[in-house]
């Protein structure tokens, strides 16, 4: 997903072959480390959805194109030196609700400057300026690519790896999208977010613990508003071994909003067994979430869960439902009737935590009319999806939700919602 971890340096030994265009892959400086790399991608996306937000308020129906274009130049120097610059342009014609991650017309994406140094018998990296990074499956740290503008953060960032350990310490402030203007997205010391985190490979799998705070001033939760705190723990094991696969994550969070103490926590977990050896390789799946909403929103103290920065696709790409206020169960079956292309089937059911908070779309907007009304049943979805890697350059997937609303939604003014999208993506 990051291309600036990309690695041409291959081509200076004249013996590759070349593909068309790669003249401009590796554009030699001096000696075989020192070169210059451009590169671009562009992602089109065509999105259908009769009812955004379970039709609630806004009701019209939506269908319409996304597109998101970006170019970089990648400056790599013998002494380990990295110069990377990323700019995007992203744009939603015909979308009738506009959000701030839909639309972006020119702007930096990515501009830093990076040191690789041998310290020790491990490694240091370092990275300071505009640029992206994620955690795990990004279920709450992430690219944010599903959307059509993704997360930028301007950071300082430090990883050290020695053996099977790596180390990180980072600080950042979240960039903040905004359409006015060509390149008019900032970041401000009203939100920062930061931490620490290590990482231990063990034969076929691994595991993470973090530490990290969120700030943000001029925080909104319901009637709440004030300075948000949030110290937040992490741990997490993933790994595959002899069929089966797995990936569980656990998070909490305290801290406070204005006066009002948090205490809040989330669990993930994605686990599997695939059939190698079976036609199509079946992979039976098993998804379940969890995430705490707020008990009593008249105690002072605040339940509510904050996904943080977390993936526009993590649960479906539709995003009707957000990691707030929520229980998830969703089985699977993927298969692979081909190398290059992968079907999946899932059915899904979804609760609030506590029916006295609201139902959440994502990434944390309450659902008007839903806070204490109606019963802990959400609904159920089901999803279908089709990847298909056309060619090294080009991918294309189609994915169609239909979301049954239950009944807190339908008193809400809210009815079933059904999706589509069709993507397209291609890479030079």
């Amino acid at each position: 997903m990051n291309r600036w971890q990309e690695d041409w340096s291959v081509l200076a030994d004249p013996s590759v072959p070349r593909q068309s265009l790669d003249t401009l892959k590796y554009i030699p400086l001096g000696d075989a480390k020192t070169y210059l790399s451009l590169g671009a991608g562009l992602r089109l996306r065509y999105e259908s959805n009769d009812a955004p937000n379970f039709g609630v308020g806004d009701t019209r129906s939506q269908s319409y194109v996304i597109s998101r274009l970006e170019a970089h130049a990648d400056l790599r120097l013998s002494q380990g030196v990295q110069v990377f610059v990323q700019l995007d342009s992203a744009f939603a014609p015909g979308k009738a609700r506009m959000t701030p991650v839909d639309q972006n017309r020119l702007d930096l994406e990515q501009g830093f400057v990076a040191l690789v140094e041998p310290v020790g018998a491990g490694t240091l990296r370092l990275r300071a300026g505009r640029q992206q990074f994620a955690f795990d499956l990004q279920r709450f740290v992430s690219l944010r690519d599903g959307p059509n503008v993704r997360q930028s953060y301007d950071a300082l960032w430090a990883n050290y790896e020695i053996g099977s350990w790596r180390f990180i310490s980072f600080f950042s402030h979240p960039v903040q999208n905004r359409d006015s203007a060509a390149f008019d997205d900032s970041s401000n010391a009203h939100l920062s977010y930061g931490g620490l985190r290590g990482e231990y490979e063990f034969g076929p799998g691994s595991v993470a613990l973090y530490y990290s705070q969120y700030r943000r001033d001029g925080a909104v939760l319901g009637s709440l508003k004030g300075s948000e705190r949030r110290n937040i723990w992490d741990l997490r094991s993933a790994g595959a071994v002899s069929g089966w696969d797995w990936d569980v994550e656990g998070m909490l969070q305290s801290g406070h909003l204005a006066e009002h103490p948090i205490n809040a926590w989330a669990i993930g977990s994605r686990a599997g067994y695939r059939f190698s050896k079976a036609v199509w390789q079946p992979r039976l799946g098993l998804q379940a979430d969890a995430a705490s909403g707020d008990k009593n929103p008249n105690d002072g103290k605040i339940g509510s869960f904050n996904p943080l920065f977390p993936n526009g696709y993590y649960v479906a790409l539709a995003g009707y439902t957000g990691y707030t206020n929520f229980i998830h169960l969703k089985p699977s079956l993927t298969l692979k009737p081909r190398s290059d292309v992968s079907l999946m089937l899932a059915g899904a059911m979804q609760w609030r935590q506590t029916t006295a908070d609201a139902v959440y779309t994502q990434p944390m907007n309450p659902v008007a009319g839903t806070a204490g009304r109606g019963s802990a049943y959400t609904g159920t979805y089901y999803q279908a999806r089709m990847d298909w890697q056309i060619s090294g350059q080009l991918s294309a997937a189609v994915e169609a939700v239909r979301f049954s609303a239950g009944e807190a939604i339908r008193q809400a003014g809210g009815r079933p919602s059904n999706y589509i999208g069709v993507e397209f993506k291609s890479g030079w």
